[in-house]
């Protein structure tokens, strides 16, 4: 088993690794609005899924694989009704690739964000 930790994505705000990788496969931590220097990015759901995504790629990427490779997600929602623009800039990030998910809605996130999202990637 590996600990994933990289300075692109922001640090762990508990006793917890971004990643950890086990045989090939990685497994994410749930990712949210922060930067990678700690701060929040408060926009939107949209600018706030954008910054989701981008830690997550950060961390894909430290453990040596890309988002292509990622084989399933996890989407938590502070309001379903934000689906539709959450899905927008998802389908951005990966395109044609398109990984199982789930997506449900939740009462509370940490830092009161929009979004949280986790993933599942295979390490080639």
């Amino acid at each position: 088993m590996k600990m994933i930790q990289t300075e692109q994505a922001p640090q762990a705000i508990g006793p917890y690794a971004q990643a950890v990788v086990v045989g090939n496969m990685l497994y994410s931590s749930g990712q949210i609005a922060l930067r990678p220097d700690g701060s929040l990015n408060a926009g939107d759901i949209e600018a706030q899924t954008r910054q989701v995504l981008a830690n997550l790629q950060a961390v894909v990427t430290a453990a040596g694989s890309t988002m292509q490779h990622v084989v399933k997600t996890t989407v938590f929602l502070k309001n379903l009704d934000d689906f539709a623009a959450m899905n927008a800039v998802y389908a951005e990030v990966f395109a044609a690739h398109t990984p199982a998910r789930s997506t449900v809605q939740v009462a509370k996130l940490p830092r009161d964000v929009l979004v949280e999202i986790e993933v599942i990637a295979v390490v080639p």
